[in-house]
């Protein structure tokens, strides 16, 4: 186990430094993030180190883009390969690896094709894009009508179009007007769901697993239903797996826990091994056709130092490892929460290494700056709920500290 070192009794010029940097960001950056007040300035696995030497284990990883840890040594190794070669052409020509890229990401989601962009955001956006040229082209619902039906609770990212369907207040208030052609149902209610499909309905997008509402699962079997409803009504299912896929849950997707396979996967975060922003839209080639030389682009998608990074990501995931190693740590981590004080945990939700942890009595982000007073660095969210997704690399004895550090910082 690696033990967190506290900083040197009296060092105020370690102090100082970190204070002066975060005084830099508040000076200079839009104020659109609340972060912890710690100052990180190196990693390796599951560790970081702030710029005054002190160290913390990562129980976030960068909302899971870091699922293989920091620095990951096969991933930087190949980012480096690439920097000596060749970074970006934009789309305007080939590159010798978006083929190999996107044969490979194609195969590991057993779909046909992708369609390559930076962001998580960016590529719900793609998805949006697709699903109603889809539904016009291929469906027949006329010009204008296409209607896309999305989950209460629902996050996928920040754009104008997506906080059009989010209920978060902090995220939507104040950015009218907003896109139309969405309609909400309550998350996990397959028969709300059945009653929103009509004619004009070319896709139902959701979270498999709603991770930034607190990785709040599905009951049982709804996934399922999602599916056959999308079949039955000749609507495609939109699965956005950009936290929850990549291994995070113990399998490639969290769709695979039941069985189920969208028509497009949206994916994000973990497939740039928390080094470059890159994403895809991952679909069937008669989805995909719909888009045309010009119809959609991105001068950044698909550049060859963002390949050189998803292919080995992807080639880390087609061995099985990262899968088998967060189920079986995920076990781990749910009997360690289920030991938590029941007075100061009314609920915990857990599947693979990702967690939601609701806290009675304190907020989650007293709960987090307790932690990081420990060592520990990790996230709240809606007010009292704290969530945990550690790199799968994680060491077991560290995992077992964190959540015993987390068992006496709620008083346990």
């Amino acid at each position: 186990m690696t033990i967190h070192e506290a900083p040197a009794a009296g060092d105020a010029a370690q102090t100082d430094r970190a204070a002066a940097a975060i005084a830099e960001v508040e000076a200079h950056t839009a104020h659109n993030y609340h972060p912890l007040p710690v100052v990180l300035a190196t990693g390796e696995g599951a560790w970081v180190t702030d710029v005054d030497g002190v160290r913390y284990l990562d129980m976030l990883a960068g909302y899971s883009a870091l699922n293989f840890g920091h620095r990951n040594p096969v991933l930087t190794a190949a980012v480096e390969r690439q920097l000596g070669r060749l970074t970006l052409t934009s789309r305007a020509f080939h590159n010798d690896l978006l083929g190999v890229f996107g044969r490979e990401l194609a195969d590991l989601c057993g779909m046909d094709a992708i369609l390559p962009m930076n962001t998580g955001a960016e590529a719900v956006e793609t998805a949006l894009k697709m699903a109603r040229k889809w539904g016009v082209e291929r469906k027949g619902v006329p010009e204008g009508r296409a209607r896309i039906v999305v989950m209460s609770g629902n996050f996928h990212g920040r754009t104008t179009t997506i906080i059009s369907f989010s209920d978060d207040p902090s995220a939507r208030a104040g950015f009218g007007p907003y896109t139309p052609g969405f309609v909400t149902v309550p998350y996990g209610d397959a028969a709300a769901l059945a009653d929103a499909i009509d004619d004009d309905t070319v896709a139902v997008l959701l979270e498999p697993i709603q991770g930034e509402a607190g990785v709040l699962i599905p009951p049982d079997g709804y996934l399922r239903d999602v599916r056959r409803l999308c079949t039955q009504h000749n609507v495609l299912m939109l699965a956005d797996e950009i936290q929850s896929g990549l291994g995070r849950t113990g399998e490639t997707f969290a769709c695979d826990h039941e069985g189920v396979v969208p028509d497009a996967y949206i994916l994000g975060k973990a497939l740039g091994g928390g080094i470059l922003p890159v994403s895809a839209v991952v679909s069937r080639a008669d989805v995909m056709g719909v888009f045309t030389a010009g119809v959609h682009g991105s001068t950044f998608g698909g550049n060859p130092l963002a390949c050189a990074v998803g292919i080995e990501v992807v080639r880390m995931l087609a061995t099985g490892e990262p899968q088998a190693r967060a189920r079986e740590l995920g076990a781990v981590l749910a009997d360690l929460l289920a030991e938590l004080p029941r007075d100061r945990v009314s609920a915990f939700r857990s599947r693979g290494l990702w967690a939601g942890i609701d806290i009675v009595g304190r907020t989650g982000r007293d709960v987090c700056e307790g932690l990081m007073r420990r060592g520990i660095l990790a996230k709240d969210t809606h007010g009292s709920t704290i969530r945990l997704a550690p790199p799968i690399v994680i060491e077991r004895a560290d995992l077992e500290w964190a959540i015993g550090q987390l068992g006496e910082e709620l008083g346990g």
